[in-house]
């Protein structure tokens, strides 16, 4: 289950899951959870646990799991949208439906927008990238870099396509960044837990799945 779309996670579970199925002669009906990236029963429990790890004084980065431009470009079946136009990710269109830096940025602003930030306060980056190849940017570490630059000092990160911790967060985030942060001039670093068991976010899982059942017997 994933927040936002991606060929790499959304597309391949599903593709591994019916092949399954298949092997085991199994047609049963499936609902697809799809991607939810402002739906209110993701997005109202993420703010809740931000909202109380923040003050006014707080910069707040929303690191993603990163993803390869080669991905995305995929999905922009109209090749003159992704990576073609200055700030792509942040103009709807047609072409990025389905684009995973496009839903980013939308949880990213829904976020935002609830909880009241200024442009300054916040930021966005994409974490876990591995090889030579080129990944949406900016990366975790230089956006983290900058901001130390910037005269940052008290820096709160969430990573909101994790929907429970893990080595990205735990590890990556934890220790690796906040190492990283201290040792450039940073004074305090809050790394937000996912939304694990949080019951706010179990009660909009469930309401979720209720949606997801009820839209699926209407269409």
């Amino acid at each position: 289950m994933f927040p936002h779309y991606a060929q790499a996670t959304t597309e391949s579970a599903l593709k591994h899951a019916y092949k399954q199925l298949k092997l085991i002669n199994w047609q049963p009906k499936i609902i697809e959870m799809g991607h939810f990236e402002t739906d209110e029963e993701y997005v109202i429990p993420l703010t809740k646990s931000i909202q109380s790890q923040i003050d006014k004084d707080t910069h707040l980065l929303f690191s993603y799991h990163g993803l390869p431009v080669s991905h995305v470009k995929r999905i922009d079946k109209s090749k003159n949208h992704c990576q073609q136009l200055d700030n792509c990710c942040a103009i709807k269109s047609e072409a990025n439906q389905l684009c995973y830096g496009h839903h980013c940025m939308l949880t990213t602003q829904t976020v935002v927008g609830l909880l009241g930030l200024k442009e300054e306060q916040w930021s966005l980056s994409f974490q876990s990238r591995i090889g030579p190849v080129k990944w949406l940017e900016p990366s975790t570490t230089n956006k983290v870099e900058e901001l130390v630059k910037r005269g940052i000092k008290k820096l709160a990160i969430v990573a909101p396509a994790f929907l429970a911790d893990g080595l990205e967060t735990l590890e990556e985030l934890d220790i690796g960044i906040r190492e990283h942060f201290l040792e450039l001039g940073g004074e305090e670093l809050t790394v937000i837990k996912c939304l694990n068991d949080n019951q706010d976010w179990v009660e909009g899982l469930s309401k979720l799945v209720d949606k997801k059942f009820s839209q699926s017997a209407t269409a």
